[in-house]
């Protein structure tokens, strides 16, 4: 018989008690009673996180019909939990952080175990109703994510990323779609910044994604317009490129608006990932819910484009609180996306001018030095058409965006003349309009 379970990392490990065993109330009893009783080689002794946890040397429980019955009832638990939009997020995730007091602490009353639990006492009742009928709430958010072509993954399991156990809460369940192990050990650089980017942001975001993701570098963004965007699209771009979304709703919620398709194309190489219900809506506390993920899953944070209060710095405070390194892009001193990076700078965030400057944080053994550098072209690199063409093109390669008239007087052609000569250039994809009847290259 199963007496109560205990975490050992993020696995489940369980106590069998004899029959004439008393029924503990307290994790301390369950310690007192794996001391007493005879349940073969187990020992109890204080885990690293200062978890009560039992190590079961010969493992033997672990291969039974009867554990993994019961490691599916815990998954069931936290995936119902979860799911339940009664019980608040907090709850949750307390609750799947002390999984075993709450198996230990069954028999407590009420007021009692929420006070073990350090949940509302209201929130308990609730947690305890979903509870008797888990496996039908578990059941139905299976299907959902079935749906969606997603697998959903509990703190229990092999394949839950354990640098989100570096989290004082990390999510007890997380829905992902994509066939990455998330896992699986990999260099990771989350790029975040803002929705608002200029197109000098966007440039360097995909500009350093594509650089990252082409050395086997998993990007990490948020999946939110501008920088976000930005980052998914340059890792997708690297020849085998892989990028993690993480959302700030459920994988079913087509938010931000007109992204499904970039969706499918993240999903293909790399993973869209949730904390939330599979259709669970945006709402404005998820984000910096979702700001703490990002960071964790990273080994380092890159802030290409911020506000002085922005969520991109939210996420470089968290990483700073989990021990990631975080970088900056400098930007124009006038811009107010400027404000939040150049505040990570003065308050002595890395500075970062190249990709190489990143690589050799993740990847310290990595050939960097094959990166080119990121100035003016070499003209094995860059070749500009002849004519007209050519000179546009080495002009607006050379500096900012500028607008026909601007391009008139450095060419000395007339407006006319360069303003076919740029429909030409968009239209095969050298250079891009912008608002404002401004250029700059494709």
């Amino acid at each position: 018989m199963v007496a109560g379970a205990v975490l050992v990392g993020n696995r489940l490990q369980y106590i069998r008690r004899p029959p004439t065993a008393g029924r503990p109330r307290s994790l301390v009893a369950w310690r007192k009673l794996a001391e007493r009783v005879e349940i073969g080689t187990p020992f109890l002794r204080l885990w690293e996180r200062r978890e009560m946890t039992l190590i079961d040397e010969s493992s033997e429980t672990q291969s039974t019909p009867e554990h993994a019955a019961s490691h599916n009832a815990a998954r069931d638990l936290l995936i119902a939990w979860n799911a339940e939009p009664t019980i608040g997020r907090p709850t949750a995730y307390r609750l799947g952080e002390n999984l075993s007091t709450w198996f230990a602490s069954e028999t407590m009353p009420t007021p009692e175990r929420a006070r073990e639990l350090g949940v509302p006492r209201a929130q308990l009742q609730r947690a305890q109703e979903v509870a008797a009928r888990c496996d039908e709430r578990a059941a139905r958010e299976q299907e959902k994510a079935h749906r969606l072509g997603a697998r959903l993954l509990t703190r229990l399991d092999d394949d839950y990323p354990r640098a989100l156990l570096d989290l004082a809460l990390a999510p007890p369940v997380l829905t992902v779609r994509g066939e990455v192990a998330l896992a699986q050990p990999s260099p990771k650089v989350a790029i975040v910044g803002s929705r608002r980017a200029s197109p000098y942001g966007r440039e360097v975001a995909e500009t350093f994604a594509r650089a990252l993701a082409s050395h086997g570098v998993v990007v990490v963004s948020g999946f939110a317009r501008g920088v976000d965007h930005a980052a998914h699209r340059g890792a997708l771009a690297a020849s085998g490129g892989r990028t993690f979304a993480i959302l700030g709703c459920g994988l079913g919620i087509d938010y931000p608006s007109g992204h499904a398709g970039l969706g499918d194309e993240i999903a293909s190489r790399g993973a869209m990932i949730s904390e939330f219900p599979c259709f669970g809506g945006p709402r404005t506390w998820h984000f910096p819910v979702r700001y703490r993920v990002i960071a964790a899953l990273a080994g380092a944070v890159l802030v290409v484009q911020a506000a002085a209060r922005s969520g991109s710095l939210v996420t470089a405070r968290h990483a700073l609180d989990l021990g990631r390194e975080v970088f900056a892009i400098p930007g124009e001193i006038f811009d107010d996306r400027s404000l939040g990076p150049h505040a990570l700078l003065r308050d002595g965030a890395a500075l970062a001018l190249h990709p190489r400057d990143l690589l050799d944080c993740v990847l310290p053994n990595a050939a960097a030095s094959t990166l080119p550098a990121m100035s003016s072209p070499e003209p094995s690199l860059f070749e500009p058409l002849p004519g007209l063409a050519g000179e546009i093109q080495t002009a607006l390669w050379q500096g900012p965006e500028l607008a026909a008239e601007e391009l008139a007087d450095q060419t000395g052609a007339t407006v006319d003349r360069i303003l076919t000569a740029l429909l030409e250039l968009e239209i095969a994809g050298l250079v891009v309009r912008l608002p404002g009847a401004k250029y700059r290259r494709g």
